[in-house]
């Protein structure tokens, strides 16, 4: 069983500086102080004056003042006052979880605001700062904040302009407007179809054998023909050549389809977001054959059950099984 850590105190920091001026080792010292070697390390690394060489200086009173300076500082964090709480957000971060649906999801079930997502994200900076590099554990992995770049589209047959779609599939309040895509990986032909629900954001996802029209098409007609009408009111596409048959949805299902300006992939702005959060444990260098179908559903699971804040940090599992229920009792 391992001992409890307690902070250097004045006295040990002067004995440092003396017995290093001695010529003793730090194993040596730590030996002599009950302490480890590497305690006597970090501390004259952390605390010893910068020179080329960090056995250097060290000033056993003026590492303690520094000591000191440090614990204040650190001290204006509340995730590093309360170690329960930063393990439990580190724990929500490594689940895929940002600072937003951390810190809203807490509020949430303790009924106040218990950290914002603020004071997450400074923290996790300053983490980072210390080469503790937390900003890795945010959904996309950066410690700045940026937009994804366009990209191009083509010409199809009796495309309907994103336009002429219902004004209600805009403010996300009426259930049932979908957005499809393709989401492609670097190895050639390996794709899957995902499906985005604009107003609560529910996600799935299907493997495909190949990109081609056809193929995409009965996918989307075995998908969307397990749904109530009442949720199932416009698909919504970007300009690939996969969704050339999409006559087939609103012939078979009468499901009207859409289609965004080229160039303009924003359009359909949920589902490129809930890619860019899927691209985390599928990066686009992922060999989807090695993807079971149990783990693809487990990682949709765990997107689903994710609370959102454009939700009221609850999940979109939640919200699509409340419009389901809702159509039920109606019926």
């Amino acid at each position: 069983m391992g001992r409890s850590y307690e902070q250097l105190s004045l006295r040990e920091r002067v004995e440092i500086e003396i017995l290093r001026r001695q010529g003793w080792s730090l194993r040596r010292i730590g030996t002599a102080l009950g302490r480890s070697a590497g305690t006597i390390s970090r501390e004259v690394r952390r605390n010893g004056q910068p020179t080329k060489q960090w056995r250097g200086i060290y000033d056993g009173e003026r590492a303690d003042r520094l000591a000191l300076r440090r614990r204040r500082w650190d001290a204006r964090f509340k995730l590093k006052r309360q170690p329960d709480l930063q393990s439990l957000v580190r724990n929500g971060l490594a689940m895929g979880r940002s600072p937003e649906q951390i810190a809203g999801r807490l509020a949430l079930e303790h009924g106040k605001t218990i950290i914002s997502h603020e004071s997450i994200y400074r923290f996790i900076y300053y983490r980072s700062a210390l080469k503790d590099y937390w900003h890795q554990l945010l959904p996309r992995a950066k410690s700045r904040r940026g937009k994804l770049g366009k990209r191009g589209g083509s010409l199809i047959k009796a495309r309907q302009p994103i336009s002429l779609r219902p004004a209600e599939a805009d403010d996300r309040l009426t259930p049932g407007h979908w957005e499809a895509d393709l989401m492609g990986f670097a190895r050639y032909g390996q794709y899957v179809l995902v499906t985005h629900e604009r107003t609560s954001r529910l996600l799935s996802i299907e493997r495909l054998p190949a990109k081609a029209a056809a193929g995409v098409a009965h996918r989307l007609l075995k998908r969307f023909s397990a749904l109530p009408h009442a949720v199932r009111r416009s698909l919504t596409f970007d300009n690939g050549t996969e969704f050339a048959q999409h006559l087939q949805l609103t012939q078979q299902l009468g499901l009207p389809t859409f289609f965004c300006d080229t160039h303009a992939p924003w359009q359909k702005g949920g589902i490129e977001n809930a890619i860019g959060r899927m691209r985390r444990p599928l990066p686009r260098k992922t060999d989807i054959a090695t993807i079971t179908d149990q783990h693809l559903d487990t990682l949709v699971q765990l997107y689903n059950d994710t609370p959102r804040k454009c939700l009221a940090f609850r999940t979109p599992n939640e919200v699509f099984s409340d419009f389901i229920n809702r159509v039920a009792l109606q019926t």
